[in-house]
C-alpha cells in the first residue's frame, strides 16, 4: 500500500479501461508505447534479487533470535531497501490467498458492474485505468482500483466494491494487519538502529490517522508486451509499501546502483519496501 499525492487540478479519465481496449480489438494505442530512452520490457534475463526474508515471528521474539533477526532487518534497509516478511501472525499465507482472490474476482466481472466503482474527474480513487496528469504521458498497461482504507473516517465507500460480497470485509481485516505490522515495523527499525523504540512511531502519528491506501493493480495480455510497462518505473512516497505479489506471474523489479534486479516470488510472503519518508 502506497501513497498517492496526484493534484485534482492535474487530474483527468481515460476513456477507456485497459480491459475494455483488449475487447474492442483495436490496435494498441500510441499512449501506451513507450519510446526511446523510456523503452524498456520485462527482461528474464535481469539478475534475480536475492532478496531478504524476515521472519517477524523472531523479530518479535524474547530469545535471542529477536537480536539476529534486527540485525537482518537493519542490513535489507540499508543494503536494498526492501525485503520479504513471514511469519506474521493475522496474515497467514491463506489469508494472503483470499485477500488476492478477492481482488482478481473484482476484475473479472463485466465492465458494467465494475463501472459502479469508477473514478470521478479530478479523484484519484475509485476503478479506472492510468491516472493521466500530463499530455506527453506515456500510459500504464493496468488498471486498478484505488482505495482509501486508513483513517476510517475518510473511507469513501462508494468505491468500495459490493461485489464479491466478501471484498470489504476482507480488505477492512487486511487493512488492520497492516496497521499492526506496520507499528511493529516502525518499532524495530528503531531499535535495529540503536534508537528510542517508539521514535518512528512517534513521527508517523496516532496510527489511527495514518493514511494507507490500497491499490489493486490487474495487467491484462497485452498484444505486443515489449512495448509496453505494467507500471512505470517510480519511488513510494510512504513509510512502507506492502506488496502482496501474483503467486505465479513473475514481473516485479527494483532499481539499486542502476541495476534491475526481479524479485522472486515467495507465496508465503508479502514484499515491503521502505518508501520515501522511511528513507529520509
Amino acid at each position: 500500500m502506497a501513497e498517492t499525492s496526484s493534484s485534482p487540478a492535474q487530474v483527468e479519465l481515460a476513456s477507456k479501461t485497459v480491459q475494455e481496449l483488449i475487447t474492442s480489438g483495436k490496435e494498441l494505442p500510441e499512449s501506451y508505447i513507450y519510446k526511446g530512452s523510456d523503452a524498456r520490457s520485462l527482461d528474464a534475463s535481469l539478475p534475480l534479487m536475492d532478496i531478504p526474508i524476515i521472519d517477524i515471528g523472531l523479530l518479535t521474539s524474547p530469545s535471542s533470535s529477536s537480536t539476529q533477526e534486527l540485525e537482518k532487518l537493519r542490513s535489507a534497509l540499508s543494503f536494498w531497501g526492501c525485503f520479504q516478511a513471514i511469519n506474521y501472525h493475522g496474515i497467514e499465507p491463506e489469508f494472503l490467498d483470499k485477500m488476492s482472490e478477492v481482488g482478481k474476482q473484482f476484475f473479472d466481472f463485466p465492465p458494467e458492474t465494475k463501472q459502479k466503482y469508477s473514478r470521478e474527474d479530478g479523484s484519484t480513487e475509485g476503478y479506472g485505468s492510468d491516472i493521466i496528469i500530463a499530455e506527453e504521458q506515456t500510459l500504464d498497461w493496468t488498471d486498478r482500483l484505488l482505495l482509501t482504507t486508513s483513517p476510517k473516517d475518510q473511507r469513501q465507500l462508494k468505491f468500495w466494491p459490493e461485489i464479491p460480497e466478501s471484498f470489504r470485509e476482507t480488505l477492512h481485516e487486511y487493512t488492520t494487519e497492516l496497521e499492526k505490522l506496520n507499528e511493529i515495523l516502525l518499532k524495530a527499525m528503531a531499535t535495529c538502529l540503536n534508537l528510542e523504540e517508539n521514535c518512528f512511531l512517534d513521527m508517523y502519528g496516532e496510527k489511527e490517522n495514518a493514511t494507507m491506501i490500497a491499490r489493486f493493480n490487474f495487467y491484462p495480455p497485452c498484444p505486443r508486451p515489449d512495448l509496453v510497462i505494467g507500471v512505470k518505473p517510480h519511488a513510494d512516497a510512504s513509510a512502507f509499501t506492502y506488496l502482496l505479489q501474483d503467486k505465479q506471474v513473475e514481473g516485479l523489479q527494483f532499481l539499486k546502483d542502476n541495476q534491475w534486479y526481479r524479485v522472486p516470488l515467495n507465496p508465503e510472503a508479502l514484499v515491503i519496501n521502505a518508501g520515501d519518508y522511511a528513507e529520509l
